[in-house]
This record gives structure tokens, sequence and C-alpha cells, in this order.
């Protein structure tokens, strides 16, 4: 009896690992079936939206829409100071901050690369102009268009262009003292 103990402990242990490779090959199968379906759905979802023929109609379209609709672009200049053109002999000074708005921010990167021509081209406009000149609000208005005039002048050598085109639109003073 003792030996008929032995086969059937012997029967018993093989029977478990013909169920465990069944059951391993089964789990396998799922986990590989799963991984195809969780593939598939995140490509589905990463991809899903993408469209090449909807990206040009994007772009044609934010071609043609105004330019007033898109987000403006300024781009902030350091302070000018400088001496006005004296009046009755008293000396005065001009300190003029201002912010420029520009057609796309390439043009910020131009003005950097043009920063020290326009500066003094600024500069001597600012001191070629007198006190009584800058303090309405028309001299001030009449004084950013001609810089803005002056900056398109430079960044398009010779600004050219329809006034749609000019790389400056508008001359913003964010600080401007007379002393």
């Amino acid at each position: 009896m003792a030996k008929e103990a032995k086969p059937d402990a012997e029967a018993v242990d093989a029977a478990p690992p013909k169920k465990g490779k069944k059951l391993l090959i089964i789990i396998a199968v799922a986990l590989a079936l799963f991984l195809c379906v969780a593939g598939g759905a995140a490509y589905f979802l990463m991809k899903g939206k993408h469209n090449p023929d909807a990206d040009e109609v994007e772009i044609t379209t934010e071609k043609s829409k105004d330019a007033k609709s898109a987000a403006p672009v300024y781009v902030a200049l350091d302070a000018f100071t400088v001496n006005l053109v004296p009046e009755n002999g008293n000396s005065q000074f001009l300190q003029v901050v201002m912010s420029i708005e520009v057609a796309d921010p390439h043009v910020g990167d131009r003005l950097k690369t043009y920063a020290p021509k326009l500066r003094n081209n600024v500069m001597m406009l600012l001191s070629g102009k007198k006190a009584d000149e800058l303090l309405s609000k028309d001299g001030k208005e009449t004084l950013a268009n001609e810089i803005r005039d002056l900056m398109n002048n430079v960044l398009e050598h010779g600004g050219k262009g329809a006034a749609g085109d000019l790389p400056v639109k508008e001359v913003l003073f964010t600080s401007f003292i007379i002393q």
C-alpha cells in the first residue's frame, strides 16, 4: 500500500502542472488581448482628432482672419531720456518709456537686431522736439506716429509696404515725463 500511495502522490503532483500551463496560456492570451485593445484605444485617443486636411484648413483660416482678431504682440523698449530743444533759455528733459505693437512675434527679434540704429534714430527725433510740441495730446499722437514711421523705415529698409504689411503697427507711451 505504501507503494500505491506514492504513485497517487505523483499523479496528483503531475496533474496541477497541466492545469497551470493552461491557466498560464489563458492569462497570457488575455493580457496580450488587453494590451492590444488598450494600445488601440490610446492610439485613437492620441491621434483621433488629428487630420492633416483639417490643419491646412485651419492655417488658411488663420491667415485670412483680420489682423485685429489676432492677439496683439507688444515689445517693451528701454527708457529714452533726452534734452529737449531749449525754450526761453531753460533746459528741459524728456523721459519716455514705450511699448511697440508689432505685426508678429518675429518682429520682436528684428527689433532687437536693429536696436542700436532704432535707439539712435528715436533719440535724434526726440532731441529735436520742443516741450510745447509734446505737451498736448495731439503732439504726443504725432510723435507716436513719427516714431512708428521711423521704425518701419529702419525695419523695412524704406517702409514701402502697405499700412497693414508694416512690422510696427503702433507706438504706445507707457511713461511720458517732461521736466
